[in-house]
């Protein structure tokens, strides 16, 4: 069964809204966490598992916070949790447990999501905050896995106002709609103008900023392929793809060819 989007106007129709169609045609290649996502397995996987919180008692206007490693992870519960209706609060991953822990006692989440090197840190936090569950996108000690989301009876996902709905909470305190962010990432298209035939490669990696959000947003939403590599861009990286859109040090895309 085909899974139902989000309503029009916010980060998951827009994203998402044409995935299903183009089916398990590469949306993100993640050389970090060793995965290829399709565009059919990502819309799928995303819709289910917000389903899931859902059923796990996740709530409207709930901050969740994403303590991951990879951008494929940062994509997947992102996503989850705006199509939850939650609003996710990216973490730098480098953070200790101590630092945290008083950012999730700050923003009163009640759900955290990390990858499993991550795990440790993440439920430490947990334990010093107000944070019921620690969702792991793979196997880890004192976690849930994220896919036993996958498994739950489905839920109505809530309706969303997108221009009053929050999306991310980033570390400096600042709230991001959805319209705010289906902003940023029409001003990261401006300089390149991304179509189907684009293979982005990002050197940016998950933080508390929205940027890589944004960026692979943008690229599932245009039909592009976007190629994440960490920190760094591995030899022979842009030969490999045909790479011709990359990341700059400044924030922003460069077309190079």
């Amino acid at each position: 069964m085909k899974p139902a989007a989000s309503t029009t106007g916010t980060v998951i129709h827009e994203v998402f809204r044409q995935a299903y169609e183009r089916g398990e045609r590469p949306a993100l290649v993640d050389l970090r966490g060793g995965h290829v996502y399709g565009y059919r397995r990502l819309v799928t996987e995303v819709t289910r598992a917000a389903s899931g919180l859902v059923r796990r008692g996740a709530r409207r206007d709930q901050v969740v916070g994403v303590h991951v490693s990879t951008a494929g992870a940062q994509t997947l519960a992102v996503h989850t949790v705006l199509a939850a209706g939650g609003v996710a609060a990216p973490i730098d991953p480098a953070l200790g447990a101590g630092e945290m822990a008083a950012w999730l006692r700050a923003c009163d989440a009640r759900t955290l999501i990390t990858t499993p090197d991550l795990a440790e840190t993440a439920v430490r936090a947990a334990d010093e905050s107000r944070v019921r569950q620690v969702v792991s996108l793979g196997a880890a000690l004192d976690t849930i896995d994220f896919r036993c989301l996958l498994t739950l009876e489905p839920t109505p996902l809530p309706a969303l106002d997108a221009k009053r709905q929050d999306a991310l909470l980033t570390a400096d305190g600042r709230r991001m709609s959805h319209a705010d962010l289906l902003s940023r990432m029409a001003e990261l298209d401006l300089p390149v103008g991304l179509a189907e035939s684009d293979v982005v490669l990002t050197t940016w990696s998950p933080d508390s900023r929205c940027d890589l959000v944004a960026l692979v947003g943008l690229g599932v939403s245009k039909g592009a392929l976007v190629v994440a590599a960490g920190g760094g861009d591995p030899p022979g990286t842009s030969y490999d793809f045909s790479v011709t859109v990359v990341t700059n040090p400044e924030g922003g895309l460069e077309r190079v060819r």
